[in-house]
């Protein structure tokens, strides 16, 4: 038996921004008409460790799937400091059919570009279609994918950067204003990052409000995408209260997302309007009023994992790319 593995630098030539947008927007489709399907994730957070594991499986019986799939990543907050990535996995692929293993992707690749590419379908359907200056608040992987996927499917006239070390945040303004020849800025205060910004995505590890209210001027755009688990939050309370919500997964929100659960703990109960998926089949309504606040809460799904690595895969297939071993 023959496995394909396929390394990170074999995902993100596999994966452009745009073609994995187009991909999300199809697996969200099939996930909201239940033809693919996923469980919530399991995480495994012990005691004594640093970070933790996620498992996330995901199947789909479509002949445009034919595949499970299961995402095993362990999230290391102290990484960054060590110049790796976050979050460090792979996906496993199967054969729907017999089961057998078919590929091993790497999932930190496949993590940083489905991500920021559901955030990017999100920002399609629910900013207004003249919003063209990005607020991003976090100077890591995600704050940089999140640039790249949004300036590769909409225009824009400018980025902002926003991140506590403003020397750091310099520097991956000068990196993505040379890669994607926009007008790049660098804040240390976040406040002046997004006054105006019609498009604002929150991307930290941050376990308190890095985002209020009070900052976000008429008819902004929210992907609030640090905040996985329970206990952490991006999003102040005042603006989980106001804004329309929408979510990759409303089951998704209820148990793990801390932005909606510690905010209806402290008495805003502002239900998700509507997924993704209902959006694009035209069974919900998106943005109600020009004026209106959006935020598309990210918690990331397998199905999305599932979707992302599995056209990797055929396309790695059809191009001979990857690495095929013994198994």
């Amino acid at each position: 038996m023959k496995i394909l593995v396929l390394a990170g630098h074999h995902v993100r030539e596999l994966l452009p921004y745009r073609e994995c947008a187009d991909v999300m927007r199809e697996a969200l489709t099939e996930l909201a008409a239940g033809r693919l399907q996923q469980p919530l994730r399991t995480i495994v957070r012990p005691r004594d460790a640093a970070g933790f594991m996620a498992l996330m499986p995901a199947y789909g019986p479509d002949p445009g799937y034919g595949l499970y799939g299961l995402k095993a990543i362990c999230i290391s907050p102290g990484n960054p400091a060590l110049g790796k990535d976050a979050h460090q996995g792979g996906v496993l692929l199967f054969a729907a059919d017999t089961g057998e293993p078919l590929a091993l992707v790497n999932a930190s690749a496949v993590t940083e570009i489905r991500t920021a590419a559901v955030s990017a379908v999100a920002t399609g359907l629910l900013a207004r279609p003249e919003a063209a200056e990005l607020a991003i608040i976090g100077t890591g992987v995600q704050g940089r994918a999140h640039a790249h996927a949004v300036a590769a499917t909409r225009p824009l006239t400018g980025i902002r950067i926003a991140g506590r070390d403003l020397a750091r945040a310099r520097e991956v303004a000068a990196e993505l204003a040379g890669q994607l020849a926009l007008p790049v800025s660098a804040h240390d205060a976040v406040p002046e990052a997004v006054a105006g910004a019609g498009i604002v995505v929150t991307a930290t590890t941050s376990p308190r409000p890095v985002l209020r209210r009070a900052w976000l001027s008429p008819g902004t755009h929210v992907n609030a995408v640090g905040a996985c688990l329970p206990g952490d939050r991006e999003i102040d309370t005042a603006t989980m209260a106001e804004a329309a919500l929408f979510a990759d997964s409303r089951e998704s929100v209820r148990h793990e997302s801390g932005d909606y659960l510690l905010a209806q703990a402290e008495g805003a109960v502002n239900p998700v309007r509507a997924e993704l998926g209902e959006l694009l089949a035209g069974t919900a309504q998106g943005r109600a009023y020009a004026g209106e606040i959006t935020l598309f809460e990210s918690l990331g799904l397998a199905a999305e994992d599932l979707a992302a690595a599995g056209y990797v895969y055929r396309t790695a297939q059809r191009l001979g790319a990857g690495t095929s071993a013994d198994f």
